[in-house]
């Protein structure tokens, strides 16, 4: 039996964006091992795929920072005797641990750090999906949209019951939308008089309105439930990242920022509609279920200002939310609705 060891230590989204490759590693070698090396804080979802056999912890930002535990976790993998890493992360410390783990057959990207330490390269595709181009990792034929696996997070039944509890209050045939309006990078996040209009319309068409994220949302989410009335509740910080995907199954629409709940809307497999501000879709991390859309005011010489975003616009005008007006946002939503 083979094992295989994937490294992804990135963001929510990327992790998310990794579980289609993975899903298609096993398929194609059902007799295989898979096991991923994950940060902390996105370990949960590689333990709720049925494809993964272990999730090997690196803190990278905590206890295992130094380069002293990156040669002491690489000599904890190389005893593990895998036969193929496959690194769609692209960081140097990536590359140190796969150039120390004593692994022959090691796959990465073209614009991986150390690219040479790599036995097969693939190409990195700035202006491709996230998903095609891990999918070219392990060399999948792509062709077409054949690119569009979903990512599946296997859900406990107790977590599904748990959910379900929250909505006893409401009739079976209630309809919900949610809107996820934080964000780790403030230039990603949509304008917040923006998103109240926002709110406003969807409270006309949706019996509740629930605005979601994790803990650094909570402000945010709570300021805006405050100005939007009684059909609005926040219910930031609440969840776990596998309740979130539950709770979002329950939801008719999700309304998201340039961020993780977008992906968790698509592990969900709802209509997700993504507004971006200081980023673009050609980064390739847009929602690309059915039903799903993205909106993006592109006609700027400034956008996009970064890879990720800044704490304030570099530019002090922000015209990449500004003028991506709501009611275009309002437009889309309505045309979702009645698709």
């Amino acid at each position: 039996m083979e094992k295989f060891l994937v490294i992804q230590t990135a963001f929510i989204g990327d992790a998310i964006l990794t579980l289609p490759m993975i899903q298609k590693l096993k398929e194609n070698n059902p007799d295989s091992l898979i096991d991923v090396v994950a940060k902390p804080e996105t370990a949960v979802i590689f333990n709720h795929s049925s494809v993964v056999n272990e999730v090997h912890i690196l803190d990278k930002d905590g206890k295992q920072s130094s380069i002293f535990q990156v040669y002491k976790f690489a000599g904890f993998l190389k005893l593990k005797k895998y036969s193929r890493i496959y690194s769609p992360h692209r960081s140097l410390r990536t590359s140190l641990i796969v150039m120390l783990s004593g692994v022959k057959e090691t796959y990465g990207f073209d614009t991986n750090s150390l690219m040479h330490i790599y036995k097969h390269l693939a190409e990195y595709g700035s202006a491709i999906h996230e998903v095609e181009r891990n999918l070219r990792l392990i060399e999948f034929s792509v062709s077409d949209d054949n690119w569009k696996v979903l990512p599946e997070l296997s859900i406990p039944m107790e977590i599904e019951n748990r959910v379900l509890s929250f909505f006893k209050g409401f009739d079976s045939d209630s309809n919900f939308a949610a809107v996820a309006p934080g964000s780790v990078w403030n230039t990603k996040i949509y304008p917040p008089e923006y998103f109240e209009k926002v709110i406003e319309n969807l409270t006309e068409n949706y019996d509740r309105v629930f605005l979601i994220g994790g803990e650094k949302d909570e402000k945010i989410c709570e300021e805006l439930a405050h100005k939007s009335g009684d059909k609005v509740e926040s219910v930031a910080g609440k969840f776990t990242l596998i309740e979130s995907i539950a709770f979002l199954k329950n939801m008719k629409i999700l309304i998201s920022n340039d961020s993780a709940p977008a992906h968790l809307g698509m592990c969900a497999d709802i209509p997700v509609l993504m507004l971006y501000c200081s980023t673009v879709p050609d980064f390739g991390f847009y929602p690309y279920n059915k039903k799903s859309y993205f909106l993006s005011f592109d006609e700027l010489f400034c956008k996009p200002c970064g890879i990720h975003g800044y704490i304030k616009c570099p530019l002090n005008t922000f015209d990449c939310g500004y003028k991506l007006k709501p009611e275009i946002v309002i437009s889309k939503m309505k045309e979702m609705i009645n698709d």
